[in-house]
């Protein structure tokens, strides 16, 4: 029997910590945050890898609570100007088996009041990735196209990510692919909600928009020489 794995109460801990985002406040509520956010996100990891692994057997779902597929609730604040120390959202990542950092091609799940969404791909990669990814577009632009007019990928995605406004160095300022090549990020996004979140069938939901944005990452991941 499917069961939901995040509640009002998940949301909610959420909106608190916004209002609330100081060390006292979250110290005092640390044991809440593990209860009704923490270890409902490591339960959903736990469980969503085997239908993830049915669109790629290399994706990585790790439950672990550190070093795993759920990303901290501790900001780095180091560069920052905002110094809160605490994100106001949850949020995973399932990258493929060979890149184990986040920068890696895969899906990403966040979870936020008011902001719940699946996405995917590779987001401000090292300028050596971004130029390998370059290169495979420019050089198979068949591939790079059916990409764009897979019809599960058309019907759901879009290709999302900063822009350059000039061409890259390197590539004719004509290719048929220009405009492509400009992106800085590759990645695609769905736009989910706080309803879907807390139903029964949000994993499904979660699985079904990964599996429409895997053109994608598979292109990525052959691109970077990943296996898929």
């Amino acid at each position: 029997m499917k069961k939901s794995h995040f509640t009002p109460a998940f949301f909610k801990f959420l909106r608190d910590i916004k209002k609330n985002n100081n060390r006292p406040w979250f110290l005092a509520n640390k044991e809440r945050y593990e209860k009704v956010v923490r270890n409902p996100l490591l339960d959903f990891i736990g469980e969503v890898g085997r239908p993830l692994r049915q669109i790629s057997k290399h994706i990585i779902a790790d439950n672990s609570p550190s070093g795993g597929s759920m990303f901290r609730i501790y900001r780095d604040v180091r560069f920052s100007k905002n110094k809160a120390p605490y994100k106001t959202h949850a949020s995973a990542h399932f990258p493929i088996a060979r890149g184990k950092d986040v920068h890696s091609p895969g899906f990403y799940l966040h979870l936020e009041p008011g902001g719940v969404f699946c996405g995917g791909g590779i987001w401000h990669p090292e300028p050596l990735v971004l130029g390998q990814i370059r290169d495979f577009i420019a050089n198979h632009p068949r591939q790079w196209k059916q990409v764009l007019t897979d019809r599960n990928f058309k019907k759901s995605c879009s290709l999302e990510g900063d822009k350059l406004q000039r061409p890259p160095k390197g590539y004719p300022p004509n290719h048929e692919l220009i405009e492509y090549l400009k992106y800085k990020d590759f990645t695609f996004f769905i736009e989910l909600d706080e309803k879907q979140a807390c139903s029964p069938n949000f994993m499904d939901k979660f699985v079904e928009s990964c599996r429409a944005g895997a053109p994608l990452i598979e292109f990525l991941a052959t691109a970077l020489k990943f296996e898929w």
